[in-house]
């Protein structure tokens, strides 16, 4: 079992934990929305600044980082040969680079996609989503 901390605010994190939990068809991943009510009480092992930064997880008493936890989770879920490059010796270090540059600025990335692929993008400030091709507000649950 693998629990992961992502951001939920995020539309391009939780399309991508959305499609790796479509694979879990053994339940092996728990998604944890690291802004859901009392997620310093339930999960106060887990700095929230630090992992809005990098990604992180929980994995047989351990802390995985970045695409440490997207190279688990995948492989968990029986498609780690789509993220095997990702520890290979140079594209490891490339990528963690890109991973980390993409992690910076995933909310302008999720905006750029949405508009260019035409999906719904949310935009989230405190508590409150904007769904910008309709132009209504509603609380997030």
């Amino acid at each position: 079992m693998i629990t992961i901390f992502y951001d939920g605010n995020c539309p391009m994190c939780t399309a991508e934990m959305n499609h790796l939990k479509g694979y879990d068809v053994d339940n092996q991943i728990n998604l944890v929305d690291l802004h859901q009510e009392n997620f310093k009480t339930l999960y106060p092992a887990v700095n929230v600044d630090d992992a809005m930064k990098i990604l992180h997880a929980f994995y047989n008493g351990r802390v995985l980082l970045g695409l440490e936890v997207t190279h688990r989770a995948w492989t968990i879920v029986g498609k780690g040969f789509w993220v095997a490059p990702l520890n290979w010796p140079v594209i490891k270090t490339v990528s963690h680079w890109v991973y980390l540059g993409l992690a910076i600025y995933r909310h302008q990335l999720s905006a750029l996609l949405a508009k260019i692929f035409g999906l719904p993008n949310n935009q989230c400030i405190s508590g409150t989503c904007y769904d910008n091709p309709t132009n209504t507000d509603h609380r997030r649950k």
